[in-house]
C-alpha cells in the first residue's frame, strides 16, 4: 500500500468516528443536563487542544518518527472515545474532550506531514484534492453512520464501535514508509511563519475556523428545534450535503493546476460557504437543505485549496511544524467560535450563530480578494 493510500485510509476512518461523535454529542450532552455554556466549553476544549500539541507534533514529524506517533495516537483516541460513552460529569467530560482533541490533532498533523513530505510529480490540485476528498468523505459518512447506529442501538454502542475502530486501525495499519528528516531550527520556522503572506493567509483561515465552532455546538440542536427532526433525520440532513463537499474536492482534484484559477476558486468558495450558512436558517427545511448544499460545496473547494496553499508556503523539511502551526490557527478559530456562538445560540436564538459566522465568511472573501492582489500563493 502506497504512503498516499495509507494516509487516505487513516483520514477517512478517523473522520468517520470524529464527525459522527462531534455532530451527535451536543444532543447527548443536552440529555445529561449540560447547558449551552457547558456544551460550548467542552467543544472549545476539543478545538483548544491543537494549540498545545500541533507545533510540537509537527516538529517531531520533521525531526524523528511519524509512524510511532500515529500508532500511539490511534490507541489513545480509542480509549478516550470508550470513556466518553460512560461519563456524565462536566469536569471529566471536559478532560476527555481535551484528550480527544490532542489525540486527533496528533493524527491530523502526522498524516498531513507524511503526505506533504511524499512530494512527487503529481498535479498539486490532484494530490491535495484527493487528500481532502477522503477527509470529506469520512466527514460525510460519519454523521450518517452515527445516526444509524445510535437510532438502532443507542449512543453508548456508538462509542464502543468507534473506540474499537481506532484500536483495530492501530493494529492492522501497514508499516508506513519512512520520510526524510532534517535538523530545522526554530529560527527557520519563525522566518516562514511570520512572513507577510503567511500572516495574511492565517487571518483568512482563522475566519474559516470560526464557523466550525458553530457546526460543533448548535448545528444539531438547531435542526431538531427548528424543524422537529429526530436523531436519524438530523444525521441525514447533516451527512448528505457533506457528500457534496466530498464531491467538490474530488472535482477540484480533476482540475489542472493554475495559481490564478485557484485564487478565484478560493474567493468564490468563501462566498458560497458564507451565503449558504446564512440562508440555511430559512424556516422551510427543504430550502434550508438546499442552501446547506451550497455551503458544503464552498467548503469542499476551500478544504482542498487550504492544504494546497499551505504546501506552497513552506519548504518540505519544515512543512511538518509550519503546517501544524497554520492548522492550529484554524482550530483556534474553531475554539473561539464554539465559545462565542454556543452561548449566543442558546441564549438569543439558535439561528443567529449561522447568520454571524456566514457574514464573517463573506467578509473574508473580500479580505482575500485584497490579499491575492498583492501576494503570490
Amino acid at each position: 500500500m502506497t504512503i498516499e493510500r495509507q494516509v487516505h485510509l487513516l483520514n477517512f476512518s478517523r473522520k468517520v468516528a470524529l464527525c459522527s461523535l462531534t455532530f451527535l454529542l451536543p444532543v447527548q450532552l443536552l440529555s445529561i443536563g449540560f447547558d449551552g455554556w457547558k456544551i460550548g466549553a467542552v467543544s472549545g476544549l476539543l478545538a483548544f487542544a491543537p494549540l498545545l500539541c500541533a507545533f510540537p507534533t509537527g516538529w517531531i514529524n520533521d525531526r524523528f518518527s511519524i509512524q510511532s506517533v500515529i500508532r500511539t495516537a490511534l490507541l489513545a483516541m480509542g480509549l478516550v472515545i470508550f470513556l466518553m460513552g460512560r461519563t456524565h460529569t462536566f469536569g471529566l467530560m471536559a478532560l476527555l474532550f481535551l484528550l480527544l482533541g490532542i489525540a486527533n490533532n496528533i493524527l491530523d498533523v502526522s498524516t498531513n506531514s507524511l503526505y506533504y513530505k511524499s512530494r512527487g510529480d503529481m498535479n498539486p490540485n490532484r494530490k491535495f484534492g484527493l487528500l481532502y476528498f477522503w477527509l470529506a468523505l469520512g466527514t460525510a459518512a460519519g454523521p450518517f453512520l452515527g445516526g444509524v447506529i445510535s437510532q438502532l442501538a443507542g449512543l453508548r454502542t456508538l462509542f464502543i464501535v468507534f473506540a474499537a475502530l481506532h484500536i483495530v486501525l492501530a493494529a492492522v495499519i501497514p508499516r508506513l514508509e519512512k520520510a526524510a528528516f532534517e535538523l530545522v531550527s526554530i529560527r527557520d520556522y519563525v522566518r516562514g511563519l511570520f512572513r507577510r503572506k503567511t500572516l495574511h493567509f492565517s487571518a483568512m483561515i482563522f475566519v474559516i475556523g470560526l464557523h466550525w465552532g458553530v457546526e460543533g455546538t448548535v448545528y444539531s440542536p438547531f435542526l431538531m428545534a427548528h424543524f422537529g427532526l429526530n436523531k436519524f433525520q438530523t444525521s441525514l440532513y447533516i451527512s448528505l450535503p457533506l457528500f457534496v463537499l466530498a464531491a467538490a474536492s474530488l472535482f477540484f482534484s480533476r482540475l489542472h493546476h493554475d495559481s490564478r484559477l485557484n485564487k478565484r476558486l478560493f474567493l468564490t468558495a468563501l462566498f458560497l460557504s458564507g451565503a449558504g450558512l446564512i440562508l440555511m436558517v430559512n424556516p422551510n427545511v427543504y430550502v434550508s437543505f438546499f442552501f446547506r448544499v451550497i455551503h458544503e460545496t464552498g467548503d469542499g473547494f476551500l478544504g482542498a485549496l487550504v492544504v494546497l496553499f499551505i504546501s506552497r508556503l513552506f519548504e518540505t523539511r519544515s512543512i511538518g511544524g509550519s503546517s501544524a502551526a497554520l492548522f492550529a490557527v484554524m482550530t483556534f478559530g474553531q475554539m473561539s467560535g464554539a465559545l462565542i456562538f454556543a452561548p449566543l445560540g442558546f441564549q438569543v436564538g439558535l439561528q443567529y450563530p449561522f447568520l454571524a459566522a456566514g457574514a464573517l465568511l463573506v467578509l473574508d472573501a473580500g479580505y482575500g480578494w485584497r490579499v491575492f492582489r498583492r501576494e503570490h500563493y
